[in-house]
């Protein structure tokens, strides 16, 4: 890792905070089109992230957009669709067969995916510094904009201060977005959120064609089956190991009552032992992390600053999937950013960068207001229900929802449903 020494070292066109998924897309794009880009990680990679490993077609499109080799031979595990378990039914859906999107998802461990995506940022030309832990930002007293961030580089026994300064700096820490609340920037509490636990087991079942739904938790320790809220996942992981988590919503009664690693454990000690999901099998920790949906926080551009995927609440209310909405955001707000870049004055540049959030709302908006109705529905149990056992039963009709949960729809010359989902998505109010 170079240090930075002089002034200009210091000094960038943009500044990236945080090297996810978010922060990693925006500084490759930025650098391929000519941008000097600083992308500032307060780790070290590889490092450890809680996600449930599994990319649909949609973030796999980002993928290769990329130019990252998603191969087999590189270690990316693909999956052929979602297989949906509750109400006592089975039912395996294939990703759509679409124009817009690849009919494949990937399986990746989260610690390394972050990783190929912040060196290939790299490869492009931005310039990584990891444990750059960024603290305040720099703003300018006349305008009130953010003009850099003060941070401190090194390893916790040397680390010193460094300040880097850029007309422009983009917000990609994630759910706890230290540097939005800095400039003023709080969650708004009548949006969604999530929360997602997850552990990995060495299993039998750790090569799977199907990501796998499971839309009921059942614990059935006690005298009586016990039915839990949330919804729970099984990745195979290609490696020996599967990726078991819940996620929950706060729409749910119990989401502050109950210890949700004690919930995850129930629902693996409910499972057929011979798929290994025991104690003595986990070959990790159960963590936990927030899930920031339906721009939980905005406006997404305000005096030099621009929200990236989690910091901007990008994740999709429908399922919980966040890696491909921060990776799509990342790569809309290098393209506003490189158009405001070659404007010749700074009231034109103002004026390129506040179309980022008009785009945002115009691609996501109507759908993730659709999404905020369809959470607080199935926040009730009753609901639940009877979703699951009439809903399950009718293949067609799970060809929509899954069409519909993971957002995969042609946008122009689909078929009659993703013309439905579009419509809806239009006419339903921005987010």
């Amino acid at each position: 890792m170079t240090e930075p020494q002089p002034l200009s070292e210091n000094t960038a066109d943009v500044i990236v905070v945080g090297a996810g998924p978010a922060g990693s897309t925006t500084a490759y794009y930025l650098a391929k089109a000519g941008l000097d880009v600083l992308l500032l990680e307060k780790t070290a990679f590889p490092r450890e992230k809680v996600c449930g490993d599994g990319l649909t077609p949609r973030a796999t499109k980002q993928l290769v957009s990329m130019g990252i080799d998603i191969s087999e031979e590189a270690g990316w595990l693909r999956n052929k669709g979602l297989r949906i378990i509750g109400g006592g039914v089975r039912l395996q859906l294939d990703w759509p067969d679409l124009a817009s999107y690849p009919d494949y998802g990937l399986v990746r461990k989260r610690d390394d995916f972050d990783e190929q995506l912040a060196r290939q940022a790299q490869k492009a030309g931005a310039r990584l510094y990891e444990r750059c832990n960024v603290g305040a930002p720099i703003i300018d007293d006349r305008t009130g904009r953010i003009t850099g961030v003060h941070a401190k580089l090194g390893d916790a026994g040397e680390k010193r201060e460094v300040t880097f300064h850029a007309p422009l700096v983009v917000a990609a820490d994630g759910n706890s977005t230290r540097l939005s609340l800095a400039m003023g920037l709080h969650r708004r509490e009548d949006r969604p959120m999530g929360v997602a636990v997850r552990t990995y087991f060495t299993s039998p079942r750790h090569e799977d064609d199907y990501l796998e739904s499971w839309l009921e938790l059942w614990d059935r320790r006690g005298a009586e089956d016990r039915l839990l809220p949330g919804y729970g996942w099984i990745f195979g992981m290609g490696d020996g190991t599967s990726n078991v988590g819940l996620g929950v919503l706060n729409t749910s009664d119990s989401f502050k009552e109950l210890d949700w690693r004690e919930v995850l454990k129930a629902w693996c000690a409910s499972m057929p032992e011979d798929w290994g999901y025991t104690p003595e099998n986990m070959t990790g920790p159960i963590r936990g992390a927030a899930l920031p949906m339906a721009f939980n926080r905005q406006p997404h551009y305000t005096k030099g600053l621009l929200l990236v995927g989690d910091a901007g609440g990008l994740v999709n209310p429908f399922n919980g999937e966040g890696i491909a909405y921060a990776m799509e955001s990342g790569q809309i707000a290098a393209d506003v950013i490189v158009q405001a870049h070659a404007r010749s004055t700074p009231t034109q540049r103002e004026l390129a960068l506040q179309r980022y959030p008009r785009v945002l709302k115009d691609t996501y908006g109507g759908y993730y207001t659709l999404g905020r109705a369809f959470v607080k529905l199935i926040g009730n149990p009753k609901v639940m229900k009877i979703a699951t056992q009439r809903g399950l039963t009718h293949p067609l009709l799970m060809k929509f929802t899954l069409k519909m949960l993971a957002n995969l729809t042609d946008p122009t010359g689909g078929d009659a449903m993703d013309r439905i989902i579009n419509g809806l998505s239009k006419v339903a109010p921005k987010a």
